[in-house]
């Protein structure tokens, strides 16, 4: 048996040596080829260099100051080939190769203190010192370390942790999701923090001794009707909280709906286009079809309320005025996410959500709070959206009402001149009359 599992690891340590050498085979290649290309280089830098100086001694000064620029452009672009030529540092594959030698040190050296133990094993066997509950002992003792080291792990990650990863919401509905939040984190910390002890701890109390016997207890009702009925029950709670949080915060009432401030975003691939409607209050409307390289948001300007409204480059929002985002996308699934206000819903191609709130706090008193003077809030795409996601990211300024009131005046419109004269020539045939808006 003995020498079936040591052929057995000479086997495995085999294949792992020869797996390392076909790693650090692209070392040698590497080198030789970048070798070669770089005599190439070299020769035809020298090539040219002769010819420039053939050339030089049967032309005049003039000439021969052309073919010394010649050779000397000639000479740097073939210096920066050889540099072109050499993408991978070596280097990378040395420390490649070094890291695989040594993990198979390090696993030559586990494979030894294992059969050290094994021989102190069967050492302690033929002299009749060997307990077999000795074991069970230390791996008792070493889980109930565990357990203190993770209880005080978790009051750690309160204590120190919990204020520098919670901020308290700044909009009017953030305080019932932050409530419910902190409902369900108490409920788990608790389940948490017991379900460890009774873990851990009847490791510890009924390990396997000399004259201890285990009793065969295969069922019981009243414990299985405990354990599913609670935690349906809690989870049932959460859940129905949850659900009726979230409508009170989506179901607006018509009438709030109309008075608050209206604010379209539009998500694409990979940014957030932002438009507020101008003097009318209203937004005009948008059509796909009708997208062209002068009106990438696709605005329907036969609608007149779209003439008059404004192409911001941030969002811009008064505190205590109630906010509602129409969010749309133009190509895919995206996700509006301002962390700090407990807002986030998907902008879904072919369909508008709502998201509508009142912040309460502004960016400067944010950053008072914070201690912060470069703070801001930030809106975010939450969904994973192509290699382009981190990219979008929004700027969002809280500010007092009379400063919104004047950075509004003086946002841009989309109907530009540009797409005036589009407009008018595209519908001179039908009548259709366009008034100048800038």
């Amino acid at each position: 048996m003995n020498l079936k599992i040591n052929n057995g690891f000479k086997s495995i340590a085999g294949l792992l040596l020869l797996i390392s050498l076909f790693f650090a085979a692209p070392v040698s290649a590497l080198q030789n080829d970048s070798t070669v290309v770089d005599t190439t280089v070299v020769a035809d830098v020298a090539a040219t260099t002769a010819a420039a100086t053939v050339d030089s001694t049967a032309a005049d000064s003039s000439a021969t100051a052309t073919v010394a620029a010649d050779d000397a452009s000639t000479t740097t672009t073939a210096t920066a080939k050889a540099e072109e030529v050499k993408k991978i540092d070596p280097q990378v594959y040395k420390n490649f190769f070094y890291y695989v030698l040594l993990f198979l040190v390090l696993c030559t050296i586990v494979a030894v203190i294992g059969k050290i133990h094994s021989v102190y094993v069967l050492t302690r066997k033929m002299n009749g010192k060997y307990n077999e509950y000795g074991n069970n002992n230390l791996q008792a003792v070493l889980f109930l370390i565990f357990l203190v080291v993770f209880l005080g792990f978790v009051y750690y990650g309160y204590d120190v942790w919990g204020s520098w990863a919670w901020r308290d919401a700044v909009t009017e509905h953030g305080k019932d999701i932050d409530r419910m939040f902190m409902i369900t984190l108490v409920i788990i910390t608790v389940v948490l923090v017991l379900t460890h002890i009774v873990l851990l701890g009847f490791t510890y109390i009924y390990r396997a001794r000399a004259k201890r016997q285990a009793y065969y207890y295969p069922h019981n009702d009243a414990i299985e009707r405990l354990w599913t009925i609670v935690p349906a029950v809690v989870l049932t709670v959460l859940v129905l909280f949850g659900f009726f949080t979230w409508r009170s915060i989506t179901n607006v009432p018509e009438e709030l709906q109309k008075e608050a401030i209206q604010i379209e975003v539009l998500a694409e691939q990979f940014k957030w286009n932002i438009r507020y409607p101008g003097t009318d209050g209203q937004i005009g409307k948008r059509n796909y079809k009708l997208t062209t390289p002068t009106n990438p948001y696709g605005i329907d300007f036969n609608d007149k309320s779209s003439w008059d409204d404004l192409q911001p480059q941030d969002i811009v929002i008064p505190v205590n005025k109630s906010v509602r985002f129409h969010i749309i996308s133009k190509d895919i699934i995206h996700s509006f996410f301002i962390p700090d206000f407990r807002v986030q819903i998907n902008a879904v191609p072919g369909m508008t959500n709502y998201f509508q709130f009142t912040p309460t706090v502004t960016t400067e008193e944010m950053r008072d709070k914070m201690n912060d003077p470069s703070y801001d809030y930030i809106m975010l795409c939450n969904k994973i959206c192509g290699e382009g996601h981190y990219n979008m990211g929004k700027k969002v300024i809280v500010v007092t009402e009379a400063e919104y009131k004047e950075w509004l005046a003086k946002q841009g419109k989309y109907f530009t001149e540009d797409l005036q004269k589009e407009f008018a020539s595209n519908n001179v045939s039908e009548g259709v009359k366009t008034a100048s808006l800038n």
